[in-house]
């Protein structure tokens, strides 16, 4: 009688930037013989069966689960101290009924909700592998979170005493106190809540096996060598056409776009599920692309702008000035089109799953991080570290005016330094997913462990 393959049940935040790579790892777990069980909170579920216009709640061997966040039908989901409140409340009961339904025998969890769920499935006697969807960098500078305290950076609420950098080692970027994983949107107390959550789960991080991240070797070989126990796993990537838990339905009309244009002449311009412009820096921004006089291609959320709404007819304008050198989607296969042999350049907000995907295609970045949770870390590994791209500059009203962008666009794309660079690390990361490659082999440790 065969033996039953280990269950691995995973579990990401609530968040695109964190579904997405935890999707890809629940392919390579799944191509490897495991059973995968992905829970999500049902908003998320039913977001990512919407997107894919799926009915049942399998995909490629992935079988998708959701559970309840608390959160009444009219709580604004956006409040994240609200959200983060009754996850609290929730998920630790929630994980002990799934691991007994599913017979758990792994628990793939975002080391972001350590603290809510690593004891509860310690207890069952589930094993832990704790996964950090972002840099090795972020992760190890929250380990060192009391020592920061101690040395009089910030308080025991995590307000910065000294507005500073603070520099672990050379080749990191350094830690700018005002800009830290709990500088988050929503005001003083929210970032205390996030604040309390991070220690929580710095303090939890004790209770996984094994610790991996998305990312690799070559890229962080100082964070990597600062704290030894991380283990990188990345780039991720799923293969063409798996899903990847998008919370949007794909607009694939623009890869079709981007076969009709030469190599390495497109500008790709896309900020992640959650930047948000007001109109003016919008306008600017479409402006700035029109004046490059190249071929974009940019993703348009629906939600992209606020406050006031960009007027439906100036946009028609614009998109009437620019057809047939510029496309506008709400949402695109962001994979797909970074691999596309016509992309010159990726305009990006520097969250980490964009900042790999650019790496591993070997796109040059311009950067327009609006100094959220790592997204200051990561544009300095871009700008200061890897050297493969540079940032936009604000004026001091804080708009990027569309100047700056036509300039630092073509100082991007005419750099052939910026774009051999970028090569370069492209090919230090497929060599590192190949065989013998050390992300390779340490993902190879990884299955054998969950197999164990």
């Amino acid at each position: 009688m065969a033996t039953a393959a280990p269950h691995v049940m995973v579990l990401p935040l609530a968040a695109q930037g964190h579904v997405t790579p935890f999707m890809e790892l629940s392919h390579r777990l799944v191509e490897h013989g495991l059973e995968v069980t992905f829970v999500c909170t049902e908003p998320t579920h039913a977001l990512v069966l919407g997107a894919l216009r799926l009915r049942q709640a399998t995909v490629d061997g992935i079988h998708l689960v959701s559970m309840p966040d608390s959160l009444a039908d009219g709580d604004d989901r956006r409040d994240l101290g609200k959200v983060l409140d009754a996850l609290a409340r929730c998920m630790p009961g929630y994980v002990e009924e799934l691991v007994r339904e599913k017979k758990v025998t792994w628990l793939v969890a975002d080391a972001n909700l350590g603290s809510l769920c690593f004891e509860a499935a310690k207890k069952l006697g589930v094993r832990v592998a704790s996964f950090f969807p972002a840099s090795a960098a972020c992760l190890g500078t929250l380990s060192r979170i009391p020592q920061l305290i101690e040395d009089g950076f910030f308080d025991d609420k995590g307000v910065p005493k000294r507005r500073e950098a603070v520099e672990l080692a050379p080749e990191m970027p350094p830690v700018y106190t005002s800009h830290m994983l709990w500088s988050v949107d929503g005001g003083p107390e929210v970032q205390h809540v996030v604040f309390q959550l991070v220690r929580r789960n710095t303090e939890a991080a004790s209770l996984a096996d094994v610790v991996v991240c998305n990312s690799f070797l070559e890229a962080e070989a100082t964070a990597f060598e600062l704290f030894p126990d991380i283990l990188p796993i990345g780039p991720l990537l799923a293969d063409p056409g798996k899903p990847v838990g998008q919370f949007l339905p794909e607009d694939t009309r623009c890869l079709g776009w981007l076969d009709a244009h030469p190599d390495s002449s497109v500008v790709y311009v896309a900020f992640g599920t959650s930047t948000v412009f007001e109109p003016r820096q919008f306008r600017e921004l479409a402006e700035g692309l029109e004046l490059t006089c190249r071929p974009f291609l940019w993703v348009v959320r629906p939600d992209f702008t606020s406050g006031a709404v960009i007027s439906k007819a100036w946009f028609d304008e614009f998109e009437g000035r620019v057809a047939g050198k510029g496309m506008v989607v709400s949402w695109c296969s962001q994979q797909q089109v970074l691999a596309h042999r016509a992309v010159a350049c990726f305009v990006s907000h520097c969250g980490w799953n964009s900042t790999m995907e650019g790496v591993r295609n070997g796109v040059p970045f311009l950067c327009w991080s609006r100094l959220k949770v790592d997204q200051y870390t990561n544009r300095s590994y871009i700008c200061d570290i890897w050297r493969t791209g540079l940032a936009v500059s604000p004026g001091e009203d804080g708009v990027v005016t569309k100047e700056e962008v036509n300039t630092k666009l073509e100082q991007v794309m005419g750099d052939h330094g910026i774009a051999e660079r970028a090569r370069m690390l492209r090919d230090l990361a497929c060599r590192s997913l190949g065989e013998g490659g050390s992300s390779y082999e340490n993902f190879r440790r990884f299955i054998s462990l969950l197999k164990e």
